[in-house]
């Protein structure tokens, strides 16, 4: 039965092939691939029958040719994407009051590079630092939260988190070129300065290190004490009331 399908076959075919040539197919396909492979060959194959009609003198080197340009060419197309990079962008700078839960203020102690909470009277408002608040965006979220940098008004001193010995510490550091924040890889030591600040409510928010995301900025239990990092557990406040400004007085203290 295999050999009268293969004579039919290749009969079918022997007729549509150029002058001089038969074609004898000595085994079935193995995949309908190489049907598809061979089908295309023979279309090619027939396309050449009307050239001159092939003589006795038709020798391997010329059918050959004629397999070589007959042959269906496979390719494998790999598209090659390069990855996004992967950065903190700003996008926006906004002046903001921040207290802590018990109403405390942020005061910058003069000769001093330390921010404490202390509860102000009227006569001592201006003392009072505010923060300009610089939102960034990032092109791989990892966190439902704002990615923020946090720097004192009408200063060039900026909060950060860094490890100093076995924790990570809250410093106040001087940035000479604001540019040098507009873009950050969180690869690169500038990743410091940036912080989750989490929304519990409205106005309400904690301020966690991204380097170091279970640490938080936190005033302590007693009043005129720096500002630090904690981690959750620890007694002390980790909330800020943080309101958006308008018009602020500098700083007169």
């Amino acid at each position: 039965m295999a050999t009268e399908k293969k004579c039919n076959v290749s009969n079918m075919w022997n007729t549509k092939m150029p002058a001089g040539m038969d074609l004898e197919i000595t085994h079935h396909p193995l995949s309908m691939k190489r049907v598809v492979n061979l089908i295309i060959a023979m279309e090619r194959l027939k396309g050449s029958k009307s050239g001159p009609e092939l003589s006795t003198e038709f020798r391997d080197e010329n059918l050959l040719n004629i397999i070589m340009d007959s042959l269906v060419e496979e390719r494998a197309v790999f598209e090659c994407f390069a990855a996004p990079k992967v950065e903190y962008s700003r996008t926006e700078e906004g002046q903001y009051s921040v207290t802590d839960t018990e109403k405390r203020s942020l005061v910058l102690v003069p000769d001093s590079m330390e921010l404490h909470a202390v509860m102000l009277q009227e006569g001592a408002k201006n003392c009072k630092v505010h923060l300009n608040m610089s939102t960034y965006v990032h092109t791989a979220p990892s966190v439902d939260a704002k990615t923020v940098a946090l720097g004192i008004k009408d200063t060039n001193l900026y909060l950060s988190c860094q490890m100093d010995g076995d924790e990570p510490t809250l410093h106040l550091e001087p940035v000479d070129e604001k540019e040098n924040l507009s873009t950050i890889s969180p690869d690169s030591d500038m990743v410091r300065f940036l912080f989750y600040k989490q929304d519990t409510s409205l106005n309400v928010s904690t301020l966690v290190s991204v380097p170091f995301n279970s640490w938080y900025i936190s005033t302590a239990l007693e009043d005129s004490n720096p500002l630090a990092m904690c981690l959750e557990d620890d007694e002390r406040f980790r909330t800020f009331n943080i309101n958006a400004m308008s018009n602020t007085p500098k700083m007169e203290c």
